[in-house]
């Protein structure tokens, strides 16, 4: 005797039953903002660069590199992420794809 899992008896897959639940678009932008809040957090340390000068260089308050870096704040504009990513050297990469 085998010991198997059949993926099949599982129900299929997180993406499937997060579809069916009306959740996908909402985890996936939380998750998106999580890589995105922690690349920026990241490439700071990198560069030594304290919060302070983040929001310095970016044009803003500290408070609001706070709201960047928090990585379950989703309601940071593109063009803060954008004005954060090129502070610390990078530029922010967004794409269509089809589904």
């Amino acid at each position: 005797m085998t010991d198997t899992i059949d993926s099949g008896a599982l129900g299929g897959s997180l993406e499937d039953m997060l579809t069916e639940t009306g959740q996908r678009e909402e985890v996936y932008g939380e998750a998106i903002k999580r890589v995105l809040a922690f690349q920026i957090d990241a490439a700071r340390k990198t560069r030594a660069m304290s919060k302070s000068a983040l929001a310095e260089t970016v044009g803003t308050s500290r408070t609001q590199i706070d709201r960047v870096l928090d990585p379950e704040n989703v309601s940071v504009s593109l063009e803060t992420l954008e004005r954060a990513a090129r502070a610390v050297g990078k530029t922010l990469r967004i794409e269509l794809v089809d589904i």
